[in-house]
């Protein structure tokens, strides 16, 4: 009550000298009011939605129950409502439109499903306005809908219904309008899964040839986008195999058809896809090209000594010819969540051992008869961790909350001339999508 009180004194004084109205101090502790429009478009709302429920979208970026968006590009957004009645068709889409300064229903969109799974608003056409995509669930099915709407003298019309498993809209043809690339199976149970791109031009839309599948379309486990060697735009989809290790499919327009740019039989390629199942193919290098994993097998610290199988990973670009291009080589912790980049020169000859909260890098020499400890990486997470991060000579390389990574560099590490803002900059956490895979 006193900081309110002296507020009003402040406010009242300033008035004065301002010569401002007076009334002003009680508005200020007045409610904001809805605008008119609003409490219109609430009203038609709360019209429309009797003997129907919300039912917003399941995935995505567009989760709300009422969503906006310019689809017939005059520059005003519709409201768009996600509900669901009882009924042959029960899924709809209310179309709100704001008309002679207010808002009425202007178009309904039924449909068969029990749940819609992703909606996206895109631009397919050049003709202004946004396309509306529309991915539904089928009952039980992993088999999903997918619908493509576009405005049409005030109304919806449907342009496209297939069938899918994933979909996703993406540009690639660099014209700045999006594709839908569907992700579906094969004709039977055991055909591979099948890949297709659909683009749309003056309200028509055209389906591109299929383009097969490495494996089954139900072993998705994820989806990216981004570019090959050389700036074409590409999806790159990873399945796993046997639940066990990972293949990565490329798709992209190879001379303006839609190919699996992994698949020698439709690229002409014999680049092998093969990953380890924790790892993902991911533009590491932040520099908009997607780089593919290779496992390299370490050698042991001691020559003959059996020891748990490590790897380091290389990273290649690949161009649509099949052609590749080493990018990076790492050594990633996936217990720890870090990994830290390689010299290219001689990542080969790297090997690591660990000991407690130590990861000793070891460098062979080009014959493979002795090795050298280079540097330590450290994980201190107690109390004392700020303390032990900097002593006997070492340095901070990431502060997590509860964990401080340091190293040590060794005399050895002048041999590969090695500093400690290079160990620095080259030590990253790996990011969750990596590990989890998930789309």
């Amino acid at each position: 009550m006193r900081k309110r009180i002296l507020l009003v004194m402040i406010f009242t004084a300033a008035c004065l000298l301002g010569g401002c109205d007076m009334r002003t101090v009680d508005e200020m502790y007045c409610l904001p009011k809805r605008p008119e429009s609003y409490n219109n478009l609430q009203s038609a709302v709360d019209l429309a939605m009797e003997g129907r429920e919300y039912c917003a979208p399941l995935s995505g970026e567009n989760l709300q129950t009422v969503q906006m968006a310019d689809l017939d590009g005059d520059g005003e957004r519709e409201y768009l409502l996600f509900a669901k009645h009882s009924g042959e068709k029960p899924l709809q889409i209310l179309i709100f439109r704001h008309e002679a300064g207010e808002y009425v229903l202007a178009d309904t969109v039924e449909s068969s499903g029990t749940a819609f799974d992703l909606v996206e608003y895109v631009q397919m056409d050049g003709r202004g306005g946004m396309e509306l995509v529309v991915g539904r669930q089928l009952g039980g099915q992993v088999l999903r809908s997918v619908s493509v709407y576009t405005l049409t003298d005030g109304n919806l019309e449907q342009v496209l219904v297939t069938n899918y498993t994933k979909f996703l809209t993406c540009d690639m043809d660099s014209d700045e309008l999006s594709e839908l690339m569907v992700l579906r199976p094969g004709q039977t149970d055991t055909d591979k899964g099948v890949a297709e791109l659909y683009s749309m031009d003056d309200g028509v839309i055209t389906r591109s040839n299929e383009a097969t599948m490495s494996g089954s379309a139900d072993k998705l486990k994820r989806i990216i986008t981004g570019k090959l060697h050389g700036g074409v735009p590409a999806v790159f989809v990873g399945s796993t195999v046997e639940d066990s290790a990972l293949i990565t499919d490329i798709y992209a327009l190879v001379d303006g058809v839609f190919t699996n740019v992994s698949i020698s039989s439709e690229s002409g390629t014999s680049v092998q896809t093969l990953r380890n199942y924790y790892v993902y193919a991911d533009d590491i290098d932040n520099d908009g090209v997607v780089e593919l994993p290779a496992l390299i097998p370490m050698q042991p610290v001691e020559q003959g000594k059996p020891v748990e199988k490590q790897d380091l990973i290389r990273w290649y670009a690949m161009g649509t010819d099949g052609t590749t291009m080493d990018k990076l080589y790492t050594y990633h912790d996936f217990v720890g969540g870090w990994y830290v980049e390689l010299g290219r020169q001689w990542a080969d000859r790297i090997c690591v051992q660990q000991q407690g909260n130590a990861y000793e890098f070891y460098l062979w020499d080009k014959t493979f008869a002795e090795n050298q400890l280079i540097f330590v990486i450290y994980a201190f997470s107690g109390q004392n961790r700020e303390e032990q991060a900097i002593s006997d000579n070492r340095f901070v390389l990431h502060r997590e909350e509860t964990t401080i990574y340091a190293a040590h560099l060794e005399v050895a590490s002048g041999s590969i001339d090695i500093s400690m803002e290079d160990l620095i900059s080259s030590f990253h956490m790996i990011r969750q999508d990596w590990k989890t895979g998930e789309m």
